[in-house]
């Protein structure tokens, strides 16, 4: 590969930089661009009725700043602006904003299109790259720093025949496009004679949109030229900077975290990382890496899946399985030590009080708090361990499998997803379970069965059992006494050729509730020659669930 093609972009002139030693402690404020940047790179842009309906998402979400499009481009981008505006759709706490080049005839076209909206970001732009300089505009810099600055006269003039109230709902952003390749003091230069220009304002303040149009360098670069950008503006106090990062190198979510710490107050982004090529920086990301640290993002991300689906039908793009927290893979476990430190972590949170500290392994939050279902954390396969698949049977249909019988139901489990070459589905899982541990009526099968309390006898043998079994084909009539049915039941056996075994493991709990609770008797047996084997039972009468186990057992 040819890698004197290429070389890399020069570092920021900064020194003693503070951001490296900081932490995020707060929300930014967020505006989502889905509705612009991200329709515009969809293959099948969204209609106006989808626009609306995601609009009403992004408010639901928390969103206060929302840019809804570029309305000199299109009809429909038009049509829909005017739409939110004239059908009083635009919560009174929320900001719109639309997008312009720096164009005058475009300018007066947006100018407007807004004309009665409640509260508006006027975004204009213009390229200042070198290369955009050289190859698209053929002008000096002095040349594009006046094209940015007439855009804003343009504003303004526009803005003469508004009131001074309708003057007061708009306010300015302003983004050097390709800012991640141009000349950081070029930069600053040219968001200076815009601020100059605009006039600078406590009460209104600018917003600097700092974009990494490409991305090009490594996120402690764009760090860094955010730091040294908001060290080398004037009036820092009466601007407001913005991120809008892009995910060509695959670090958008980390360009965006590293330029908050450097100083930036604004996120610019994009529902799971929709954009141009490979998209604008994923704020569901960023929002959730802020939650996961105990900082409140102020987006409602709470119910993930339902979010994830909306997305999905209105931009027909599908959100890749291994995404941070909405991808269909993110609370999986595959390996077997996964899943066996991720049973014992919940395992141990059930004792805990709900607002306990989240420290269970391999899962970075709850789920359970961005909607998502514990049942979708581990997927069994042909690589799951032994905790797996009992996992799946406890969390999903109540069977507190004992820890010393999962090998046993992992081994059963992972063979049957070696034959199936696939992952196996709880239900599946379930159904195996029971078919091994529940359906086996062979070689022992009980065709009749009774006990009886009696009444004068000494605590080692109150219970006596009488009734018929099959084994091997053959009836036995069978009758024993014990300290209790399933005591006198092993007894009964001794005179019939079933192996002679001891009950070395008993373990039982209960499944459902009222009338449809049922008892579930876990039984280990140790046979003459030393081998263990497990059986399971299930009743409605605690006594014949460890007597069924007891069967169950010796059926394995």
């Amino acid at each position: 590969m040819n890698a004197k093609k290429y070389k890399a972009f020069p570092a920021i002139p900064i020194e003693n930089r503070t951001w490296p030693g900081k932490r995020i402690t707060k929300a930014p404020i967020w505006c989502s661009v889905d509705l612009r940047d991200g329709n515009q790179a969809l293959i099948d842009p969204m209609g106006i009725e989808t626009k609306l309906a995601f609009f009403e998402l992004l408010v639901k979400l928390g969103f206060k700043e929302i840019e809804i499009g570029f309305p000199s481009a299109s009809d429909t981008e038009y049509d829909f602006i005017r739409r939110l505006i004239d059908e009083n759709r635009i919560p009174s706490d929320v900001t719109i904003q639309v997008l312009c080049q720096a164009r005058e005839k475009l300018v007066r076209r947006t100018m407007e299109c807004i004309k009665g909206a409640p509260s508006v970001i006027f975004h204009i732009y213009n390229s200042t790259s070198p290369a955009q300089r050289k190859y698209t505009f053929n002008k000096s810099k002095e040349e594009i720093i006046k094209i940015a600055v007439d855009g804003v006269k343009c504003i303004k003039d526009c803005m003469k025949d508004l009131s001074e109230e309708d003057r007061k709902k708009i306010r300015l952003e302003y983004s050097p496009e390709s800012y991640s390749m141009t000349e950081i003091d070029y930069a600053i230069e040219i968001c200076e004679a815009v601020g100059n220009e605009w006039g600078w304002s406590k009460e209104s303040k600018i917003i600097f949109n700092l974009p990494t149009t490409v991305e090009c360098y490594t996120p402690n670069i764009y760090a860094d030229s955010i730091e040294y950008f908001a060290a080398k503006i004037s009036h820092r106090d009466c601007c407001i900077i913005s991120t809008h990062c892009h995910n060509d190198r695959g670090t958008g979510v980390a360009s965006c975290e590293l330029g908050l710490l450097a100083g930036a107050d604004r996120v610019e982004g994009c529902l799971f990382g929709n954009g141009k090529r490979t998209g604008n920086l994923d704020i569901v990301t960023v929002a959730l890496n802020m939650f996961s640290e105990g900082v409140d993002p102020e987006l409602d991300f709470s119910n993930l899946p339902d979010i994830a689906d909306a997305y999905q039908e209105y931009t027909k793009m599908e959100i890749n399985p291994r995404s941070p927290y909405a991808g269909g893979l993110a609370y999986t476990a595959l390996s077997g030590g996964h899943q066996d430190a991720i049973a014992k972590g919940f395992a141990a949170r059930a004792k805990m009080p709900e607002d306990a500290i989240w420290d269970v392994p391999y899962l970075l939050i709850d789920p359970h708090d961005i909607g998502r279902k514990y049942e979708g954390i581990i997927r069994i396969n042909s690589q799951s361990g032994k905790g797996g698949a009992s996992f799946i049977l406890e969390h999903n249909y109540g069977y507190a499998i004992p820890k010393a019988m999962q090998p046993a139901i992992g081994d059963l489990i992972k063979a049957k997803s070696d034959a199936a070459q696939r992952e196996l589905q709880p239900e599946e899982i379930l159904k195996f379970f029971e078919e091994q541990w529940l359906g086996k009526k062979r070689p022992l099968e009980v065709l009749d069965l009774a006990s009886t309390q009696l009444e004068g006898h000494d605590e080692s043998e109150h219970v006596s059992t009488r009734g018929v079994v099959n084994y091997n084909g053959v009836k036995f009539s069978i009758g024993g006494k014990g300290n209790g049915p399933l005591d006198s039941f092993v007894a009964a056996l001794k005179g019939t050729p079933v192996p002679e075994f001891n009950i070395s493991a008993f373990h039982e709990h209960s499944v459902g509730q009222g009338s449809d609770t049922y008892a579930v008797a876990y039984v280990q047996i140790t046979l003459t020659d030393g081998s263990q084997k497990w059986g399971v039972g299930k009743s409605s009468n605690v006594g014949k669930a460890g007597v069924a186990a007891v069967i169950s057992a010796l059926n394995q």
